[in-house]
């Protein structure tokens, strides 16, 4: 009789760890459940349809930086499978990742359809049975067997199960109802909104490095600023609402946001290059002289908000001025109120609290033969490729851990 595995979540992780489960061990049945009409939708709209598979960080000390939640705990799993991994994974089935000058890598087709044509094949060479609009609804463990219930009235038992659903809260709210600890989920990754005459009417223009914090959080982040209608957006906010997001849900996203715009400078040393301007070029236009990679939409923005006149020279600005100026160069302190979701990429922190998983095998210590991946789990990252590898690296480990105990079965 052969064993069977019921993956519960049709998306990324779901996917990957039945496609390797299903390589591992032969004659295993799988089952992949979505209670959605269509697989892979969260894969589809990703890195604006791109498909952000990884990012080229290869060593897993580093690569680990970039999960607020799940650092450690993918340290080992990294060293098991990686982007390196994972970039093999899929030249071996024909499809060619490539690696932006800002580390994130694409297929090289630059469509996400590439990724999901990928799975779909590798799923039906395998014989990967697949069941759309079939949510689970009961999931009891009986006897060393699981068994399931569906949305459809249906039910079925089976060996192994491993569950994939990302941030759902009807799944959460089953895995409490065995014993799990769920932490409570809280958007990561949006943007700002900030109402400020400094930024006022310059929608689409950023700065490639700033340096961003939460005023009384030891909270920070360096990267590119992009100005929006509504706020601030840009990695460096993106970074900082991920690192920041259980803070910020905290203080109902009411909050002070400090910009450092040139951030090879704090406050002093910005101040005594204003006074050095100020008796080198006494008779040059404030206006005309843009600092640092500061846009000249922007600076002009900014000295008109310090009082700095269109007309004025160097020579003619006084030294108060110039300390108001430096402040907002370096310190501008800005008021958001609330947030926006970053495109189609809603990431959340929580999920099944880590400490009750085994992330050797992505078992639950609770329950043999339960597994997690990808999102479910209270792990996320910042923007660039992370999540998707993250969803990857715990999916394949979890195969690994179905095969390590179906040898036992």
């Amino acid at each position: 009789m052969n064993l069977k595995l019921a993956i519960i979540g049709g998306g990324a992780a779901g996917f990957f760890a039945g496609i390797n489960a299903a390589e591992m061990v032969p004659g295993l049945e799988v089952h992949i459940f979505d209670k959605s009409a269509q697989f892979l939708s969260k894969v589809k709209v990703s890195g604006g349809g791109r498909c952000n598979v990884t990012h080229a960080c290869f060593e897993p000390e580093l690569l680990v930086n970039n999960y607020p939640r799940g650092a450690k705990e993918l340290l080992g799993p990294f060293y098991v499978f990686n982007p390196t991994d994972t970039i093999n994974w899929f030249k071996q089935r024909r499809v060619n990742i490539h690696a932006e000058p800002d580390g994130r890598m694409f297929p090289v087709t630059n469509t996400s359809q590439t990724i999901i044509d990928c799975f779909l094949h590798e799923a039906e060479q395998l014989q990967i049975r697949l069941h759309t609009q079939t949510g689970v609804t009961q999931l009891h463990h009986h006897e060393n067997k699981w068994h399931l219930e569906f949305s459809n009235g249906k039910s079925d038992t089976f060996d192994f199960v491993l569950v994939a659903t990302g941030s759902s809260p009807q799944v959460w709210k089953m895995l409490a109802t065995l014993g799990h600890t769920i932490v409570e989920p809280v958007p990561s990754l949006f943007t700002f909104h900030i109402s400020d005459k400094r930024i006022e009417g310059l929608m689409g223009v950023s700065v490639p490095e700033v340096t961003c914090k939460i005023e009384g959080e030891k909270i920070s982040t360096q990267g590119p600023l992009l100005i929006t209608h509504w706020g601030l957006s840009g990695p460096a906010i993106l970074k900082l609402s991920a690192w920041g997001a259980v803070a910020l849900a905290k203080k109902q996203y009411n909050f002070n946001l400090i910009v450092n715009f040139l951030p090879e400078h704090d406050y002093e040393s910005c101040l005594n290059m204003l006074l050095s301007l100020k008796m080198s070029s006494p008779k040059k236009n404030i206006i005309n002289t843009p600092l640092g990679n500061i846009s000249t939409r922007l600076h002009k923005s900014l000295c008109n908000y310090c009082g700095i006149a269109d007309t004025l020279n160097w020579s003619d600005v006084t030294k108060v001025i110039l300390q108001k100026f430096a402040a907002v160069l370096t310190e501008s302190n800005f008021e958001v109120k609330g947030k926006s979701t970053f495109k189609d990429e809603f990431v959340t922190c929580g999920g099944i609290k880590l400490q009750e998983v085994d992330f050797k095998t992505m078992q639950s210590k609770k329950y043999p033969n339960l597994f997690f991946a990808g999102e479910v789990l209270n792990i996320d990252a910042v923007t660039g490729g992370f999540n998707f590898q993250a969803a990857w690296t715990t999916g394949y480990i979890a195969a690994t851990g179905i095969q390590q105990n179906a040898e036992t079965l």
